[in-house]
């Protein structure tokens, strides 16, 4: 029996299913609760809610009973691929094991029952963990301010240079380029262009780390800053970082520091030690906070001397008498970022994490991080058979920090399959693909990052799935092309679904039976889409 033939026959039931919306089940008069009877004065409707704000007929609800909303809405998570199901070596997204731990503390009623608007002397337990939290930052950031606001890495790069330029107008200077390695991910050019300022895009050397003529032709009295990852997003640490420094402080410009790629160097390196004025952290990779589909998250920012004046309202400040209060905004402050000071549910979990491992610990965490990626692209190099590295060889360098860069221009050439058909194909493999088609600059670009937190069993079997894989298209590369066959649906129009995405199903009508209590002909959306 072919690969293809055994996956698809073996799909479990919920994936060969056909997926139905909420609003496809159930019946007329159907429900999961009914409220108990009114036990306080009915209000009048106009004194509760003026008529013009109430609707004209009721809204067009699912009438479901309650296993049918708990087995539905279940059913949808077991079609997601999620890292408590398996591998999932996302490059450049750190998804690595979220503890249970951290979950039952961020649960814990003084934590997710805590008001956003409770008063300052009534939440002190809080705040003591949030200032806990910004000192523990501040130790592994090298930088002494740190603000935890910033809903997300890409909002603290905002926050970022938002500050960058406050700084410069408060030396009565106007600086409209900003400075970004073309291996920069993709919401450094989206930030600067958000804050007002140019983009100006600089070359990588043949070892993957910044130009330096490049950056010294273009780094002059207009540059604000410079954006930078260290480790990049080739999963490189740049040996001429201290260089790099010298050069943009050099003109007057500070140095950023993209926070997504700490995992690689926590307790190792410090981006302040480094020279970098301006710090991000990503809490939703580094330290656990699970992340996807939307968020929460949390990019809290850590801030050299001279730039700490501008910095958001919300800092935790420890008074003398051992009470801890949110410190009121400098003068110079660019304002406040969100309407309240960050995703608190995120610090208990970062809290915990750090809390939990120590100083020694996190440095061991980063070790096998980088031990972990090593090992696997060792494995993916192999020059056994199928001789992976000749259809995927490494991108940049010979070793790699916290994930590397595969290019698959090889493969495409010699097998007729692209980058994207071997990340399909490897879900029919059972695990998640890695990025691809970035950074930009690499063809055909594979990029994994497997974290500290897999097994050598769980990196062996990714490494045999890909050699599998090449030997498979040896064969007949259109079951690649053909891939994904066990998944819930098969290869979807992307571009489409982007431009022309359907978020509204068109409603049906259900006829109820006489006597139930509602009215007949009760408009239902559910009909299936044509």
């Amino acid at each position: 029996m072919s690969a293809v033939s055994t996956l698809t026959g073996s799909q479990p039931p919920l994936q060969r299913e056909r997926a139905v919306t909420i609003f496809q089940k159930g019946a007329p008069g159907r429900r999961a609760f009914r409220s108990p009877e009114l036990d306080v004065p009915a209000g009048e409707g106009d004194e509760l809610l003026p008529s013009r704000l109430r609707r004209s007929k009721p809204p067009a609800l699912p009438e479901v009973s309650e296993p049918e909303i708990v087995r539905h809405y279940v059913g949808l998570s077991k079609r997601n691929f999620d890292l408590d199901s398996g591998f999932y070596p996302l490059g450049s997204c750190t998804m690595k094991h979220n503890p249970r731990l951290h979950e039952r503390a961020a649960a814990l009623p003084g934590h997710a029952r805590l008001h956003p608007l409770q008063d300052a002397e009534r939440a002190q337990g809080a705040l003591e963990l949030m200032f806990n939290l910004q000192r523990a930052l501040a130790e592994i950031s090298g930088l002494e301010h740190v603000c935890l606001a910033p809903s997300a890495g890409s909002h603290g790069e905002l926050a970022g240079v938002l500050l960058t330029r406050a700084y410069h107008e408060s030396r009565d200077e106007v600086r409209r380029k900003v400075l970004t390695p073309d291996t920069a991910h993709g919401t450094n050019p989206a930030t600067v262009t958000m804050a007002g300022l140019e983009v100006v895009k600089l070359a990588t050397n043949d070892a993957g780390g910044v130009d330096l003529d490049d950056l010294r032709e273009k780094a002059d009295s207009d540059v604000a800053c410079l954006m930078l990852t260290n480790p990049n997003t080739l999963g490189l640490f740049d040996p001429n970082i201290e260089e790099i420094a010298q050069i943009v402080h050099g003109v007057g410009a500070t140095l950023y520091y993209d926070g997504a790629n700490l995992n690689a160097v926590m307790g190792l390196s410090r981006p302040g030690d480094m020279g970098f004025d301006i710090v991000h952290f990503n809490l939703h990779k580094s330290f656990t906070q699970p992340h996807g589909g939307g968020g929460p998250g949390a990019g809290p920012i850590a801030v050299s001397e001279r730039i700490a004046p501008f910095l958001p309202p919300g800092q935790v400040v420890r008074g003398e008498d051992g009470t801890f209060a949110f410190a009121p905004a400098a003068p110079s402050s660019i304002g406040r970022l969100r309407g309240f000071n960050g995703n608190y549910g995120c610090f208990v979990r970062a809290y915990a994490y750090i809390c939990s491992l120590g100083g020694d610990g996190l440095r061991d965490a980063s070790e096998t991080a980088v031990l972990n990626a090593n090992y696997l692209l060792a494995r993916l190099q192999q020059t056994v058979e199928p001789d992976v590295r000749s259809y995927l060889p490494l991108a940049y360098g010979q070793l790699c920090m916290h994930e590397f860069v595969l290019s698959g221009g090889p493969m495409r050439r010699a097998l007729a399959i692209k980058t994207v058909d071997l990340a399909k194909r490897l879900l029919d493999f059972g695990f998640h693909p890695p990025t691809v088609y970035f950074p930009l600059l690499v063809e055909e670009a594979l990029m994994v990052e497997p974290t500290e937190t897999e097994t050598k069993e769980t990196l062996d079997a990714f490494a045999d799935a890909v050699a599998a894989i090449i030997a498979e298209a040896l064969k007949d590369p259109q079951i690649a092309r053909d891939a994904p066959y066990s998944t819930p649906v098969r290869r979807l129009d992307e571009v489409a679904a982007a431009k022309r995405p359907v978020v509204r199903e068109r409603p049906v009508v259900r006829e109820r039976p006489a006597g139930n209590g509602h009215a007949a002909g009760h408009k239902h959306p559910g009909g299936h889409r044509r």
